[in-house]
């Protein structure tokens, strides 16, 4: 769906709040550019989208794919809303033509994906599938032909059954193969993608599928078995940046995305702000700060005692492989204030907060200011992209056949405000991935919560821009708030 000229400020008054006043003056329309400016965005700054392999492609028993454990875990019962699974999905094996034409369609200048393992490898490891290989390749070059930069993530929740046969994460050797896996799609497809994010919030796999088990392999470890599970999958992630920066060509970028906790003061006086400094690092110490920096801090271990992760000296000069960039997926804050015993103190989550229909998701969009202003002095960090920001909705098909789903135009644009406020300042955010263009598969939510900026008719496949859509194309040829 396209918006002309005559419609476009028509929707860009609409969504920004604007009562389409005339102007009355060159001075005021003058006035009103200036304005515009200070809310835009740098020169040459990333607009994309996220997805996720299992979440759109379905095609789960097409040409070679391997079963994951996101294929046993949706078909056990009860596991599931409803038992939904990824089956069919959105059909973006096949429709993805489709989908590169709304990006194109949007503006979108960059586009995250994920590469399903067990296309690649349907045991995890062997004798690579090439008709696996050969899809990636089409995806890509169907990007490239749109105008479209791939950022492409290697492993995003799905892992191949086989390997959780024999243990999955809380098995070192998970690590050695999707080392294995990545140095090989690196070699493949580095002629074409010039950046790779080696996992998607490992934070989010390992507690929520291995300690917490509502999602896959739905397993309920010990701490310190979870622990463990944590330290490999970290390791995994610094096994394959040196596998990536083997096989890849000249120039490829390597980093992660990541679900760090995007610590917030509650109140900025001072004294919170240095506790969040403090924050960031303690409440994001057993992946990104150990990413960052070679080690555990010694609060973490202390706090784990006999359950801490067995580890050694070499183990953590891989796990911090030098990254090009750091991914951020940021929804909602972490509030801290100051504490004069551990230096911050986490605040409990008020009831009456508002949150999306996913309700874990609070709207906090301060947390797009200070998650990537704290993560990248802590880390000091040079190149941020935010690779998932989004909310969930009670999308509805109007009579007229729009989307009015003002809670999310609402939700972007309170959080990009707050997002352009830091780069304002110097924060070093190069690009935003917005979650998600289609409507998907949610997980263990199934088809229950929807996403995205483009609505999916799970009966029919058919895809319609939602109101938020307009809103984010009208930024994107902006490149303004």
């Amino acid at each position: 769906m396209r918006i002309n000229r005559r419609d476009f400020g028509r929707f860009s008054a609409l969504l920004a709040g604007s009562t389409a006043l005339p102007v009355a003056s060159l001075a005021e329309a003058k006035q009103q550019e200036s304005a515009s400016d200070c809310l835009a965005f740098p020169r040459g700054f990333v607009w994309g989208s996220a997805t996720a392999s299992y979440q759109v492609e379905g095609a789960v028993n097409e040409d070679g794919r391997g079963k994951t454990i996101w294929d046993t875990f949706s078909h056990t019962p009860g596991k599931t809303f409803h038992g939904d699974t990824g089956d069919v999905a959105d059909d973006s094996y096949h429709r993805y033509p489709e989908d590169i034409a709304l990006m194109k369609e949007y503006g979108l200048t960059g586009c995250r994906f994920s590469i399903a393992w067990s296309r690649i490898f349907p045991d995890g490891k062997g004798t690579p599938n090439q008709k696996g290989v050969d899809h990636y390749k089409r995806v890509v070059d169907a990007l490239l032909q749109a105008g479209v930069q791939p950022y492409c993530t290697l492993y995003h929740w799905d892992l191949p059954q086989a390997l959780q046969n024999r243990g999955g994460w809380q098995n070192r050797e998970t690590a050695l193969a999707f080392a294995d896996y990545a140095g090989y799609m690196a070699a493949q497809l580095s002629d074409r993608v010039h950046q790779f994010m080696t996992m998607n919030e490992i934070h989010s796999f390992i507690y929520t599928g291995y300690q917490v088990g509502r999602h896959a392999p739905g397993l309920k470890l010990s701490r310190g078995e979870t622990a463990q599970a944590c330290h490999h999958a970290v390791l995994g992630h610094g096994l394959a940046v040196e596998a990536i920066r083997v096989k890849a060509k000249p120039g490829t970028r390597i980093g992660l995305a990541e679900d760090l906790r995007a610590i917030t003061p509650l109140v900025d006086t001072p004294e919170n702000i240095a506790a969040a400094r403090i924050a960031m690092a303690e409440e994001n110490a057993s992946i990104m700060n150990v990413i960052q920096t070679g080690r555990y801090t010694p609060r973490y271990l202390e706090t784990l005692g006999a359950d801490a992760p067995k580890f050694t000296g070499a183990d953590l000069k891989t796990i911090n492989a030098k990254l090009d960039f750091t991914g951020m997926n940021c929804y909602t804050a972490v509030y801290v204030r100051a504490d004069s015993e551990r230096g911050y103190a986490v605040v409990p989550d008020d009831a009456a907060h508002p949150h999306a229909p996913s309700e874990w998701l609070k709207f906090a969009p301060e947390a797009l200011y200070w998650g990537p202003k704290l993560a990248c002095e802590v880390w000091s960090i040079r190149d941020m992209y935010i690779t998932e920001n989004g909310c969930s909705a009670a999308d509805v098909v109007a009579p007229d056949g729009q989307i009015y789903d003002t809670s999310r135009v609402t939700y972007l644009r309170n959080y990009l405000t707050q997002l352009q406020r830091g780069i304002r300042e110097g924060v070093p955010v190069r690009g935003y991935f917005l979650w998600s263009l289609l409507d998907n598969y949610e997980w263990a939510t199934g088809y229950s919560q929807r996403f995205g900026i483009t609505y999916v008719d799970y009966a029919t496949q058919k895809r319609t821009p939602k109101m938020s859509a307009h809103l984010y194309q009208a930024m994107i040829a902006r490149n303004s708030l």
